[in-house]
């Protein structure tokens, strides 16, 4: 039996993180001071698209992409502005921005419902 499941750490990680509204974040695209930042794998943006003009950093490679120390990292990521993070349906991207929030970045939340919810509320998407 694990002492800590998925289900509690994607609870925990959604108690310490700001999740915004899909209606939020659609007010959101195109605003200068925001970045959407999807979290999925490759598959999945070929798959179902993406946040037009988000930046994919993989949930796997996070900590290694928004590092400005770190030589993997993604200049796109600035840490200055809003970072929006998304998934497919929030749990993914909840636990990427609990780490970003661990690492210091302050001005980070994620797409409550993910690209799922993004979708059913008539959300744009772009192929890369």
């Amino acid at each position: 039996m694990l002492q800590r499941g998925f289900r509690q750490m994607v609870g925990e990680a959604e108690a310490a993180v700001e999740v915004i509204s899909v209606e939020d974040g659609l007010a959101l695209v195109g605003d200068a001071g925001v970045i959407f930042i999807d979290v999925r794998e490759m598959v999945e943006r070929r798959q179902t698209g993406c946040i037009p003009g988000s930046v994919h950093v993989p949930r796997g490679f996070l900590e290694f992409r928004v590092d400005p120390d770190s030589p993997m990292h993604d200049k796109a990521v600035d840490g200055a502005k809003r970072l929006v993070l998304y998934c497919a349906s929030g749990g993914r991207s909840a636990l990427a921005a609990k780490t970003m929030l661990d690492m210091g970045f302050a001005n980070v939340c994620f797409l409550g419902g993910g690209l799922g919810a993004w979708n059913q509320a008539g959300g744009q998407v772009e192929q890369d």
